[in-house]
């Protein structure tokens, strides 16, 4: 009794709990002090370092890493803070897009000592909320504010997660406490699988164009790149016009180019420029939806679901069939399917999920591996743009040319049968039934059919009608390659030009984004440095 009064100190521990053990650190502290032998008023924090789910038996654990602060108190952040520094009279990098590739190497300039000066063809996460608003309402698509473009670009409105497998490529903490630096839940930082949330996201990200404002960079939204400022096979700024006004506007510096995975028209430019470019293999197919309950009871093996104490349950699925992969994508558990087109004559669908995963739907992308030789033996850089967006027009066409997204119970598709109503959705715009197993491409209806049924031999119960395909999920990534020096990350023939993030296909999500931006903005200091 004596130790635990007066001896203060910090000790971690591996933790095996049930859920209700588990789900506040009160609870936590109080198993702790019964396990240890500890007086739990000693106890004056719990921070849980670790956390995952153990769902692979019936009975569900979670596995955590904590650190016990026995008789004092944590006298550092749960995050590691950086410096930004003022750079204002600092050289001038200028950075295409706002996205997550381009937050962080804004940001990794300034640390660096480099002033970023960031256009965005888009709006600011207020102002663009409102065109997301009239997708839905009017079912029409702003082609520069939508769930693709605007500040925060494709992430900031469409989930917020944040686990990568590109750890080799840089420091994912590093990116996460940015990220709680600027307002993310420190959760993040233990969760296996680290999620900010739609309607938490958007703030973080207003946080981290202040950080840039307040250290003397500049943002220009509404502001759309139209071309590179080039010298001989040198790139020393951009073109870009704000549409506001029309004005043309001239910024001067190298170029990170960091446009998102849907900015068909700077891949046309650079195509029609003759700037080295190739195509790249995509996923396409459908965004299937479930009740939350059903995949909860699937998942932690019980009729009651996740309980009072567990998180909605996610999933992961990957089959070969026919030599092309087959696998879910992007899955949100208690989400959204959104509408996420760009431009008038597309419905393109992708999926959210707010902080507390809390809707009583779940779905995931479901996609079929697509190479450039599956949609044509011509050399065209672009073919693989070129089938999105057939497809996407084709999509369009069967939801009466509207943001009304064509759909098909599960097992009817893969049944070959119509269906003749539709479970209800939490797609705003409205559903259609449409025979999707007859008017999707062959190559995708044959290998998604068969993955559904492999999927649903490993998990009694997926495969069902209660569940419906939603058409079509086509932006999972970049379809060009912008080709740059692996040493370098400058482009391989524009000294100054450093292709970034997903839009450049060096990328896939927002943490891995984050990491290519981070080693471009090193890249081009050490670039500038040299100059």
């Amino acid at each position: 009794m004596f130790f635990s009064y007066f001896c203060s100190m910090i000790q971690e521990y591996q933790l095996r709990l049930l859920p209700e053990q588990a789900f506040s650190e009160e609870v936590i502290a109080r198993f702790i002090a019964d396990d240890k032998g500890l007086d739990v008023r000693t106890i004056n924090h719990v921070r849980v370092l670790k956390r995952s789910v153990d769902a692979r038996q019936r009975t569900i654990y979670e596995n955590l890493k904590v650190r016990v602060y026995i008789n004092e108190f944590p006298q550092d952040e749960p995050y590691e803070k950086t410096e930004y520094p003022f750079v204002g009279d600092r050289p001038r990098v200028v950075v295409v897009g706002e996205g997550p590739g381009g937050l962080f190497a804004s940001l990794r300039l300034i640390e660096l000592g480099y002033c970023p000066v960031v256009i965005e063809r888009g709006k600011d996460v207020h102002e663009r909320k409102k065109d997301l608003a009239l997708i839905t309402k009017t079912h029409k698509v702003d082609g520069n504010s939508n769930y693709c473009f605007g500040e925060g670009g494709a992430g900031a409105y469409s989930d917020g997660k944040l686990y990568t497998r590109s750890k080799k490529r840089g420091s994912v903490a590093k990116i996460l406490n940015v990220f709680c630096q600027h307002g993310a839940p420190t959760a993040i930082l233990a969760d296996a699988h680290p999620h900010i949330g739609t309607d938490k996201l958007p703030r973080v990200i207003e946080n981290m164009r202040n950080t840039i404002l307040k250290s003397g960079g500049e943002v220009h939204f509404q502001t759309k790149m139209t071309s590179l400022l080039l010298e001989a096979d040198k790139v020393v700024g951009v073109e870009a016009v704000r549409l506001s006004d029309g004005q043309q506007l001239t910024f001067r510096g190298p170029v990170i180019l960091a446009t998102g995975h849907s900015a068909r028209d700077i891949y046309q430019y650079l195509a029609d420029s003759k700037i080295e470019i190739e195509s790249k293999g995509i996923a396409v197919g459908v965004r299937l939806e479930h009740p939350a309950q059903l995949i909860d009871q699937i998942q932690y093996h019980s009729r009651e679901g996740r309980g009072k104490y567990l998180p909605a349950a996610e999933y992961s699925f990957v089959a070969q069939v026919d030599g092309r992969g087959v696998y879910s994508f992007c899955m949100c558990p208690g989400g959204f399917v959104i509408p996420a087109a760009t431009g008038a004559g597309q419905i393109v669908v992708n999926g959210m999920s707010p902080a507390n995963r809390g809707t009583k739907w779940s779905n995931s992308g479901m996609v079929v591996e697509v190479r450039p030789e599956d949609v044509g033996p011509d050399d065209d850089v672009l073919k693989v743009m070129h089938f999105q967006e057939r497809l996407e027009h084709d999509c369009w066409q069967q939801g009466n040319m509207r943001q009304t997204a064509p759909a098909q119970r599960m097992a009817d598709f893969v049944n070959n049968r119509l269906s003749y109503d539709l479970p209800e959705s939490s797609y705003a715009p409205g559903l259609i039934s449409s025979p999707l197993h007859f008017w999707l491409p062959k190559q995708i209806i044959s290998r998604l059919q068969e993955g559904f049924k492999t999927f649903g031999r490993h998990a009694r119960g997926f495969l069902t009608n209660e569940a419906a395909l939603i058409a079509v999920e086509t932006r999972t990534s970049s379809p060009v390659r912008i080709l740059r020096d692996r040493e370098t990350l400058q482009h391989v023939r524009l000294e100054g030009l450093f292709p970034c993030g997903e839009g450049a296909g060096y990328a896939g999500g927002i943490v891995s984004a984050g990491i290519d931006g981070e080693r471009c903005a090193e890249m081009c200091a050490e670039y500038l440095g040299r100059k």
